[in-house]
């Protein structure tokens, strides 16, 4: 099982979005520390989309280290505005 860590960035855009998204998402990175690679997720592009039944699609951005067995989220947001 692998620990997560949220930056304090990624933690304030979380808390940006509206409520329904936050609850998703949140379900969405626990799952992440089962399986850190689940089906769609791209080495070197790694994001996890979390769609809530509207036009929005909300990206994570994150880092796996294996050697401790740590995810570190860096960045949640829309998939327009996430890499800027």
């Amino acid at each position: 099982m692998y620990s997560i860590v949220i930056s304090q960035s990624a933690l304030k855009q979380l808390q940006n979005l509206q409520k329904p998204f936050v609850k998703k998402i949140g379900k969405a990175i626990e799952k992440l520390a089962n399986d850190p690679r689940p089906i769609g997720v791209k080495k070197l592009q790694v994001r996890m989309r979390t769609c809530t039944g509207s036009e929005w699609v909300i990206t994570v951005l994150y880092v796996i280290d294996d050697g401790i067995k740590l995810i570190d989220i860096r960045r949640i947001g829309h998939r327009k505005d996430i890499y800027k």
